[in-house]
């Protein structure tokens, strides 16, 4: 396991939580390719639903985090962000509940940084006195035990996916 720290995420770091968009919504072509090639981030990310994820960022209220290893190199990100019922994303609950995402490149997955990176979000909303989060997770996917265990409750279903609230003690 490569050393890793998580730092505040700045402007700066948008192309790369574009990827970490990417791999958490393009898991299963990054866990298992089928024939053919995945598609690239601008090619998997144009359509409106998760283009619009990551418009203006940051808005006011966004908080991210970066983990990246001692040389800088990032190996996963992780954020969250307030919608309004008139614009919102899959795990949208309401509009004083910011929604969250996590992504982590392939070969750093399952080794504690996405719960690392969870952590920090977490810490992120009670210091902000941000009493819950949501987020939108497929059914399969394994990150929904990482969410499980560590307090998401599921809310509601949409499809395949659960949509998860976590509560500030």
């Amino acid at each position: 396991m490569v050393p890793y720290e998580i730092r505040e995420a700045v402007e700066d770091d948008l192309p790369f939580i574009r990827a970490m968009l990417y791999e958490a919504t393009h898991w299963r072509e990054s866990e298992a390719p089928q024939e053919g090639e995945p598609p690239d981030v601008d090619a998997g990310l144009a359509h409106p639903d998760l283009a619009k994820l990551l418009e203006s960022w940051p808005r006011q209220g966004d908080f991210g985090a970066i983990a990246a290893a001692e040389d800088g190199t990032p190996l996963g990100a992780a954020w969250f962000r307030y919608w309004t019922d008139e614009n919102h994303s899959y795990g949208y609950v309401a509009s004083d509940v910011p929604e969250l995402a996590i992504g982590v490149i392939k070969p750093y997955r399952h080794v504690g940084i996405g719960r690392a990176l969870l952590h920090t979000l977490q810490g992120a909303a009670l210091a902000l006195e941000i009493p819950r989060l949501s987020l939108s997770v497929e059914k399969d996917n394994p990150a929904l035990l990482l969410y499980q265990s560590e307090g998401f409750a599921t809310v509601g279903t949409l499809g395949n996916a659960y949509t998860m609230v976590w509560h500030a003690v």
